[in-house]
């Protein structure tokens, strides 16, 4: 990838590199540097690079981190700091947005350190107040953020997830924690996870079950979230139309950061983050007769937390598990889905090299009576075998993809959209 200059470029490619360009150097390509320097490149780093494009030093960086979580806290900020009049970028899991435009489409929840250069020179000719970003364990451990100047740093939650890569919860945990080490950024921490470890200097806290800087007195999460909240500067009332325990979280999360981050009263906070009405592909209802619901969870805690919250509903389940990923969690995804699912039905999410059928059979370990579960590879058909077995007020939540647009299969990516697939056979019907 080449970012212009005038009269030159920056590039992390030691193959694009050509007399007098710059080489942006990281961890990730350090071992091309050599190849660079042949090529006659000048090697700079993150902070260089940034001055050579003049990348405004007044834009605040926020990296929000945990297993689940990160996209909606990251949106609600974004939504709730545009609502109060500043200039935000926001790049993620959805891809990167720029004051409501989008700039760029989905690819890493982190990106590289050349891509995050661009999206910092976009923000500053944008004049963006602040820069929202998605920080996966992934780029902490390769050091892909080094160098960026956080000036707030959010932890949402830890549990099982990405031990495909780690290889144990305790040091996936760790990399999380060294996020948090530092004495000199304002921290946000959700003090309800005790997984997490953190320098205790310049941190803030919050929960919904214990006392922390910003805590609950009371709270219900029955027809939206209601919740009055204990703030160094009085009691708020944050309402929502958003549902479950998990989103309360995601929303007081933001409450904290654009409270850190503006200084705007309470009672403005909470009306602006009162208009954020939630992300794509995140316990989006795409049909309302019958009602189906599809969502991104793809952790045995991120299932958890969905169904629980739609749990006065009998559910049809449609999910599956991504290949080529963490097999341990199969079993319990699916043991996650048998106790909250009237009709499990067992499918392919994005299998990737594996065989779709050997994931589902990993899955379906974590079932106490197998025989409850519906098997279809096919994840069309699986869909379409759960519309034609609604009757009555039964809801259909499908798991998984979100607001994915592809299905990958065998190093391919089709095209492949849950609520659009839901939206054709609805047409059939």
């Amino acid at each position: 990838m080449k970012i212009k200059l005038i009269n030159n470029y920056i590039t992390d490619n030691s193959n694009e590199c050509t007399k007098n360009c710059y080489f942006l150097k990281s961890d990730f390509n350090a071992k091309y540097e050599k190849d660079a320097l042949e090529n006659g490149a000048n090697i700079v780093d993150l902070n260089e690079a940034k001055n050579l494009l003049g990348v405004s030093k007044d834009i605040k960086i926020v990296g929000i981190t945990g297993t689940n979580g990160k996209t909606t806290t990251a949106a609600a900020i974004y939504s709730t700091l545009l609502d109060l009049g500043y200039n935000v970028f926001l790049c993620g899991t959805r891809g990167a947005f720029v004051n409501e435009e989008k700039v760029d489409e989905k690819g890493l929840t982190t990106s590289s350190p050349i891509k995050i250069l661009s999206y910092l020179d976009i923000a500053t000719k944008n004049k963006c107040d602040f820069f929202i970003m998605e920080v996966s364990s992934h780029a902490i451990a390769q050091n892909r953020v080094e160098g960026i100047d956080f000036s707030l740093k959010i932890f949402t939650n830890l549990t099982q997830d990405h031990l495909d890569y780690h290889k144990t919860f305790s040091e996936y945990a760790r990399v999380k924690s060294s996020f948090f080490m530092d004495d000199k950024t304002t921290k946000i921490i959700n003090s309800d996870d005790e997984n997490i470890k953190y320098s205790f200097k310049n941190t803030l806290t919050y929960s919904i079950k214990k006392v922390a800087t910003y805590s609950l007195v009371a709270y219900s999460i029955k027809d939206g979230i209601n919740a009055i909240v204990k703030t160094p500067d009085g009691e708020i009332m944050i309402d929502s139309d958003l549902v479950g325990e998990f989103n309360l979280y995601n929303l007081l999360a933001a409450f904290v950061a654009v409270k850190v981050l503006t200084k705007k009263t309470n009672e403005e906070i909470k009306k602006a983050l009162s208009n954020f009405g939630g992300v794509e592909g995140r316990v989006e209802v795409v049909n309302e007769n019958p009602k189906v619901i599809v969502d991104f969870a793809h952790t045995p805690d991120g299932i958890e937390k969905v169904l629980n919250a739609l749990k006065a509903n009998d559910m049809i389940v449609v999910f599956g598990a991504g290949g080529d990923r963490d097999r341990t969690k199969r079993p319990l995804m699916g043991a996650m889905v048998e106790r909250f699912a009237r009709t499990p039905i067992i499918t392919s999410d994005n299998p990737r090299s594996e065989d779709p059928n050997l994931i589902i059979k990993d899955i379906l370990e974590g079932f106490k009576f197998k025989e409850k579960a519906i098997i279809i590879s096919d994840r069309k058909e699986a869909i379409k075998k759960a519309l034609s077995l609604v009757k009555g007020k039964e809801i259909i939540v499908i798991l998984g993809k979100g607001d994915e647009n592809y299905q990958e299969i065998k190093g391919v990516k089709y095209p492949f959209s849950d609520k659009e697939v839901v939206k054709e056979i609805l047409k059939e019907i």
